[in-house]
């Protein structure tokens, strides 16, 4: 879909604000980074008025900061407050995905296993990060608890905004505990994709403080 194809004022706001929550969700719009109103507009081929309006709804989320008048930067989340989401995550989506058991369309997961079989490390990271937005999302939406699901969107959205310096060059390891979550699930195994979810949740946090701690480049 193109800005072109769309002709309301509604619709271009929306296409703005799913279009900028996506770049900063693939981290395409880095954390601390710069958000300039009128250079969007441009990029994006959208006039000034939607694109501002979608600006003030991020902001609203808690996606952006003000940094000027027609200017935002994506929200810096210190690491502090990442490991604290981290930990929030853990319990949140362990319980998700014992409530999802048996609600997703089998056929589906194993689509998905596919999909993350065929991930190389070399792959783009919009393409990692879209998949584990698949994963991470589907159990949250099937669990049943509409209020549970809005909480694990909000804390996984802070979580994704923190950076590291370097990348975290996690694919191979991210693909095997995604699988790991997956397979579980297709076996009706309830208790092992918990475990599997606080495994992988627990290991993106050891990572982040290895790094930290002068494991790895910061």
């Amino acid at each position: 879909m193109t800005a072109s194809s769309l002709t309301t004022p509604e619709k271009l706001g929306e296409l703005a604000y799913q279009t900028l929550r996506r770049m900063i969700l693939d981290k395409a719009l880095r954390s601390g980074g710069a958000v300039v109103e009128g250079r969007l507009a441009e990029e994006l081929n959208i006039s000034r008025t939607p694109m501002r309006e979608a600006l003030l709804r991020l902001e609203g989320e808690g996606l952006l900061t003000r940094a000027g008048a027609r200017s935002y930067s994506v929200r810096f989340v210190s690491a502090q407050e990442y490991l604290q989401a981290m930990k929030v995550r853990e319990l949140l989506e362990a319980e998700a995905v014992g409530l999802a058991i048996g609600k997703i369309d089998k056929k589906q997961i194993q689509q998905l296993i596919k999909k993350i079989k065929a991930l190389r490390s070399g792959q783009q990271e919009q393409e990692h990060w879209q998949i584990d937005d698949q994963v991470h999302t589907m159990m949250a939406h099937a669990s049943g608890n509409d209020v549970l699901a809005r909480m694990i969107e909000v804390v996984r959205t802070n979580s994704r905004l923190f950076e590291l310096t370097t990348p975290f060059n996690r694919i191979e390891e991210d693909r095997a505990e995604h699988l790991a979550i997956l397979e579980a699930y297709a076996a009706d195994d309830a208790e092992a994709a918990r475990a599997a979810v606080r495994t992988h949740l627990q290991n993106l946090r050891r990572f982040v403080l290895n790094r930290l701690s002068g494991g790895g480049s910061p």
